[in-house]
């Protein structure tokens, strides 16, 4: 069973550095971000780690699993978003109190899908991969992104449809700044390893795989025991981007999932747009994407709205989502199945 929390309007965002804080030169950034989240009518909450940075970190993780445990259990956090992401998120997992993890949403992507990952296969409690709150600062967000408060405020057994960007964002030297935050000029085509229009069905898991295969045999890691007591053997549907591995180690990294068993049951499997995915010789992700489809006998789709090249969907670990791509384009259709 799949508990999915609910934002309200003026609802209270508990601030928490997860992973990294926000040092001297981001901090207008973030302050932007915040402004903008005010403006909207939430309430912004700022814990103690947000405004330290130093050696990969915000603080050590010790302290940060305390400042996630008291958000978590305080009536006066609705919902938590991290400023962004970072490096050392795996530091705090052993000091999460999962007993006290409450119905709230959590949002964020790269490290912090670490976090997302764990507490969902722990606890059962879906959460949400999308922006940071660095990402929120736009003064007009795009379509796509924009999408987050839709699909965090769908309530249990209900449904949300997200459809394709238009366009992606690829930096631009010298342009001007925009004033939805990326530079949305590249057309969007979402591609199958087939070639030819697919449909796929599954609950969906996944994060960032640079650091969501660290936890691969270890008991944040139990996508068995998920399956067993949460979703009753249904299908997994994975959703899976790549920050800075080569094709090799990004390759090494799928094999690691095989062997682990976390593909056992698997319906299908999602790759969003990729900034790396640097060819190892001649070896290329479309190269990784196809031996993982013939070897699985799933079908494989990728270059989808979501990961390090936005905008990016809000993807929701443990709902059932219905996934059709096809001419270069697509639908995301999340439904909040028990």
């Amino acid at each position: 069973m799949i508990t999915y929390p609910v934002i309200k309007k003026g609802a209270a965002i508990g601030v928490t550095a997860a992973s990294a804080g926000v040092g001297p030169q981001s901090a207008e950034l973030f302050g932007q971000a915040c402004t903008r989240m005010e403006e909207k009518g939430y309430r912004v909450l700022c814990g103690d780690t947000v405004f330290r940075h130093d050696k990969a970190k915000s603080a050590p993780g010790l302290v940060r699993g305390k400042e996630f445990n008291q958000m978590m259990t305080s009536d006066e956090v609705d919902l938590i978003i991290p400023p962004w992401g970072g490096e050392l998120l795996i530091e705090m997992l052993e000091h999460i109190d999962f007993s006290q993890v409450k119905s709230k949403w959590i949002m964020g992507f790269s490290d912090i899908s670490l976090l997302l990952l764990v507490i969902t296969l722990r606890t059962g409690i879906a959460t949400a991969h999308g922006p940071s709150l660095g990402d929120l600062r736009a003064e007009a967000a795009d379509e796509t992104t924009a999408m987050w408060e839709t699909v965090l405020s769908t309530a249990s057994g209900e449904s949300v449809t997200q459809r394709s960007s238009l366009h992606y964002h690829q930096e631009l030297e010298g342009a001007e700044p925009s004033p939805s935050l990326f530079h949305l000029h590249t057309p969007t085509d979402w591609k199958t390893v087939s070639g030819n229009a697919a449909t796929l069905n599954g609950r969906l898991l996944g994060g960032c795989i640079d650091v969501i295969r660290h936890i691969i045999g270890t008991p944040y890691g139990d996508v068995r025991h998920f399956q067993e007591n949460f979703i009753h053997r249904e299908p997994v549907l994975w959703y899976l981007e790549n920050c800075e591995l080569n094709t090799a180690d990004l390759r090494r990294s799928l094999v690691q999932m095989k062997l682990a068993g976390w593909f056992e049951n698997c319906s299908g499997v999602m790759f969003g747009r990729s900034g790396s995915n640097t060819p190892m010789e001649n070896y290329t992700a479309e190269d990784v994407y196809r031996e993982l489809s013939e070897e699985l006998q799933v079908p494989v789709v990728y270059d989808l709205d979501f990961g390090h090249v936005p905008p990016q969907m809000t993807l929701i670990n443990g709902a059932y989502a219905e996934v059709h791509v096809a001419g270069g384009a697509g639908t995301i259709t999340q439904y909040f199945n028990e």
